[in-house]
């Protein structure tokens, strides 16, 4: 090989190798991880990867913690009541009831219950009409609230554990959690009296 090609060889390798450096050294300035969740704009970043990757059940641990237990009261009032008809109601209520619970019983713990309440009620629809960039936060002691660079403010609560958690959907959580618990009574009371009539 002659010394020009050899000289062309190297000078094609070290070109590449300070490619590789240069965008390597680039991706690295680019790449910035999320801020911790213990600050606001950490848990709102998070909010919208989910909500952009379509995996509502990761929006959960982001929620204040009492829209987490509505959460978790949905789902185990709707499975008692699911349980009590299967066992006590005649057809065709059992049929109608069991159709109507089947997928909040069902759902294997809160964080669940919560990812179908947001396909049914349209949760995320509602967040990605705006999660845009964050223009500012606004701390007050255990509360805050991220502004967008488009102006919606989305407001947070601090949890127990440090996390912030989106306070948004905490009041419809609530009252589906109530709705819940009464239909789980009057579930109890009408499939006493089914038994009842059941007895000789």
């Amino acid at each position: 090989m002659s010394a020009a090609r050899r000289v062309g060889r190297r000078r094609l390798v070290l070109g590449l190798v300070g490619f590789s450096v240069a965008v390597a050294a680039i991706g690295r300035s680019l790449y910035r991880p999320f801020p911790s969740d213990r600050t606001p704009d950490g848990a709102y970043m998070r909010i919208a990867k989910s909500v952009a990757d379509g995996t509502e059940r990761n929006l959960f641990p982001y929620l204040e913690t009492e829209a987490q237990w509505a959460s978790y009261t949905i789902r185990d009032m709707r499975k008692a009541a699911y349980e009590r008809a299967q066992k006590s109601y005649p057809e065709p209520e059992r049929a109608s009831l069991l159709s109507a619970y089947r997928a909040h019983a069902e759902a294997a713990d809160g964080s669940d219950l919560f990812a179908l309440m947001s396909q049914e009620r349209g949760f995320s629809r509602r967040l990605r009409k705006d999660l845009s960039g964050i223009a500012s936060v606004e701390a007050d002691g255990e509360r805050a609230s991220v502004v967008t660079v488009r102006g919606t403010r989305y407001p947070f609560r601090k949890r127990e554990n440090g996390i912030w958690g989106l306070t948004i959907f905490t009041a419809e959580l609530l009252a589906e959690a109530n709705r819940a618990s009464r239909d789980l009574e009057m579930v109890k009371r009408a499939a006493d009296d089914y038994d009842s009539q059941k007895r000789p």
